[in-house]
């Protein structure tokens, strides 16, 4: 096997490593409010489960020369973020968010998605998701970089609020082919659910 020492090469080398071995990853698509009201809404492929009691999930957004994002600093500001799960049916309204926009414009707006109110938290989510999830900020955690200048911003969110579309759920369950998830891999490559199997977990 190739052995590599990230040490011994660049950052720009090491993520390529990363995004083309840790696959597939699942898209966050997260909105957040400025302080000055503002509809953020970016996609985010570092995003996993951290826990379900109570329900948590953690995004990391990664910073530009150890400048927070406006994902990050709005959900510092505020305390809150609303998480989207992304699917097949507004991938590519989700893909333009990816453009870099100055603070004081909105991806919502630009892209023609549809706010729609929150019951817990003032961030508006997006009508177009299948699933959102209404989150507080529990922690923020800066890693990587330096000190002074980290790498990125470790948002982990405790979940006060599920939507999830009626045809999705059957006895507390989601069907994985209703809701027809995109993935992201390297590059500009993105997966579809695929073909699902089973296997037995040990007793």
């Amino acid at each position: 096997m190739l052995g590599i020492d990230p040490a011994a090469q660049s950052e720009r080398d090491n993520y390529k490593l990363l995004i083309g071995s840790i696959i597939p990853r699942p898209i966050a698509f997260v909105s957040t409010l400025s302080a000055q009201g503002v509809l953020n809404a970016a996609p985010f492929s570092y995003f996993t489960i951290v826990t379900a009691d109570p329900p948590m999930v953690a995004v990391s957004v990664q910073r530009k020369q150890g400048v927070r994002k406006d994902t990050s600093r709005n959900a510092v500001d505020t305390g809150e973020f609303v998480v989207h799960i992304a699917d097949e049916s507004y991938i590519d309204q989700i893909n333009q968010t990816a453009a870099a926009l100055p603070p004081e414009e909105s991806e919502v707006e630009l892209t023609g998605l549809t706010p729609v109110a929150s019951s817990h938290v003032a961030v508006p989510g997006i009508a177009e998701a299948s699933i959102r999830m209404e989150c507080v900020l529990e922690q923020v955690i800066p890693l990587g970089g330096t000190p002074d200048a980290p790498a990125a911003d470790l948002l982990i969110g405790r979940v006060v609020y599920f939507h999830i579309n009626d045809n999705l759920v059957d006895n507390g369950r989601i069907d994985p082919q209703q809701l027809r998830p995109v993935s992201r891999l390297a590059g500009n490559s993105y997966a579809k659910i695929g073909e699902l199997f089973e296997i037995d977990r040990p007793i």
